[in-house]
């Protein structure tokens, strides 16, 4: 086969001239564009930049995060993980290849929820479930307080435990209910439809702990909002941490940042509630004096009243209408006093016998197993240590 020869030119590019050329055309194109694939050779160096490779069948495409990124983003990337990233296409000029610089990750699949999560939000808007005028304040001194969440989970630990420390008083009735999976929504359903048929709660409470946006999903499914928006007992909605809103918050009659701030939106402080009837008996009784004292000072001015001096008969009238208005006033008031006191101490001695450290003081003891309070046999495990608690001293069992 002849040789054949390379015709002379003037304009052949060098190396570093093609690949400034193919440099430009590439960064000038490929900007702000997105690109779905698996993440694979993950590697964090000591700066704190990722290199990873971004894959799907029949391609691979090399990318970097750098540090400022990565930490603006908050992200932990891993082998394996399917993941949308956003970024500009680089050319790196002395290994003659390509890679995209990523300014943006999030989980594959996220945008078409976060696009249902906007369209439901506006349709419920529109149809005025969200409006205040549907909305119904809490009860001041609940009795009782339903719960919907898993009962297995840290949000249910969290809600009864600060109910116990506020408001003793109250009995916390738990619906188990899924709160992520196929099967969540439709539970939570029934937790809320069972509350509101029975209306055996002054208050309900449904929520989960945080997570990613597909976790949270069933408190945005439209079920589960219709379900809190026909509720017959008001609602307090506790989804996730305090930057994460689920439709349900919009729709509940209140919404909390955790679930431990819904126990605390639920019920009062029974310290403050001791203080203000406290409050109020100094009050009524300093107030009690005040009126008894301004109806004596009336009653002798009445006495030193120049027509009354005029005529002898008339004076002693007035004398004697005087002295049986003071005696009545004085019993009378004397009686509203000691009504009121009497009032204020049965509410004292009802609040010290629901006191949970009421029965330590008349002697009795209280078990404690795996740190929990038992409260009923069943829940006792024989095969346990357990702890015996007086008011002054604790004792460890069965080690």
């Amino acid at each position: 086969m002849p040789d054949k020869q390379i015709p002379f030119l003037f304009d052949i590019p060098t190396v570093a001239e093609l690949t400034e050329k193919i440099k430009n055309l590439l960064e000038q194109n490929f900007v702000d564009i997105l690109v779905e694939g698996e993440t694979s050779n993950v590697n964090q160096s000591r700066n704190g930049h990722y290199y990873f490779t971004l894959k799907d069948a029949d391609a691979s495409l090399p990318c970097v995060i750098w540090r400022s990124t990565a930490q603006r983003l908050g992200i932990n990337l891993t082998d394996g993980q399917q993941i949308v990233v956003g970024g500009d296409i680089q050319v790196y000029a002395p290994h003659g290849r390509y890679q995209m610089i990523v300014n943006l990750v999030q989980q594959a699949g996220i945008g078409k929820l976060q696009q249902a999560f906007e369209k439901l939000k506006a349709k419920l808007k529109e149809e005025g479930l969200f409006d205040d005028t549907h909305k119904v304040a809490l009860p001041k001194f609940p009795e009782r307080i339903g719960v919907v969440t898993s009962a297995t989970g840290a949000a249910f630990q969290d809600i009864r435990s600060t109910l116990e420390k506020r408001w003793p008083l109250a009995d916390v009735k738990l619906y188990h209910a899924s709160v992520q999976g196929v099967n969540a929504a439709p539970e939570i359903v029934n937790g809320i439809n069972y509350f509101s048929n029975h209306k055996n709660v002054d208050v309900l409470i449904i929520g989960r702990g945080g997570g990613s946006l597909e976790d949270l999903w069933p408190f945005n499914e439209e079920s589960v909002a219709r379900a809190v928006y026909h509720c017959e007992v008001p609602v307090i909605s506790a989804v996730g941490h305090e930057v994460d809103f689920s439709i349900s918050d919009f729709v509940a009659d209140s919404r909390a940042a955790t679930p431990t701030q819904a126990a605390v939106l639920a019920v009062p402080d029974i310290n403050e509630i001791r203080f203000m009837v406290e409050d109020y008996a100094k009050k009524l009784e300093v107030n009690t004096t005040g009126a008894i004292e301004l109806y004596k000072d009336k009653v002798a001015n009445m006495a030193k009243s120049h027509a009354l001096l005029a005529v002898k008969q008339k004076m002693e009238s007035a004398r004697s209408r005087i002295l049986t208005l003071n005696e009545k006033l004085e019993h009378r008031t004397e009686s509203l006093v000691r009504n009121r006191k009497e009032h204020l101490t049965k509410l004292f001695h009802s609040l010290d016998k629901q006191n949970p450290n009421e029965p330590l003081e008349k002697g009795f003891a209280r078990v404690w197993q795996d740190g929990k309070w038992v409260r009923e046999s069943k829940a006792f495990k024989k095969a346990s240590g357990f702890d015996l608690e007086w008011k002054d001293a604790k004792v460890t069992l069965g080690e």
